[in-house]
């Protein structure tokens, strides 16, 4: 029951910091092309993981997705940040963001659920 709130919480702090930080960004006018895109695939991803929260346990593959992809994206810019391709500061500001918001969601993700077989 705590696992499952916790998780209920984690999922509306993501979704809205998602979504707001997508209609921020759509809202500056000089963001180039793929910043635009990458700001309207998080905006609908916050969408998704508020609607997640009437039934966590059945969007555990969008829970997943979202984990996975925040570590994903939090490495590779690690990476550029130590090769000087964006600033170093990105590690703190965006890096460190997307790993706490990658190991919550794996943490604290729905069991499987599972069926009873014949």
């Amino acid at each position: 029951m705590i696992r499952e709130r916790a998780l209920k919480i984690v999922l509306v702090l993501v979704g809205l910091l998602f979504l707001a930080g997508g209609v921020y960004g759509l809202m500056q006018p000089d963001q180039p092309a793929y910043a635009q895109m990458l700001i309207g695939v998080y905006a609908t991803l916050g969408i998704f993981l508020l609607l997640a929260l009437r039934n966590p346990s059945a969007d555990r593959s969008l829970i997943a997705f979202t984990a996975w992809s925040s570590l994903v994206h939090g490495a590779i810019m690690a990476v550029q940040a130590f090769r000087n391709v964006i600033p170093r500061g990105d590690l703190l500001g965006a890096v460190l963001p997307l790993v706490i918001v990658g190991v919550a969601l794996i943490v604290l993700a729905p069991a499987k659920i599972r069926v009873a077989g014949p």
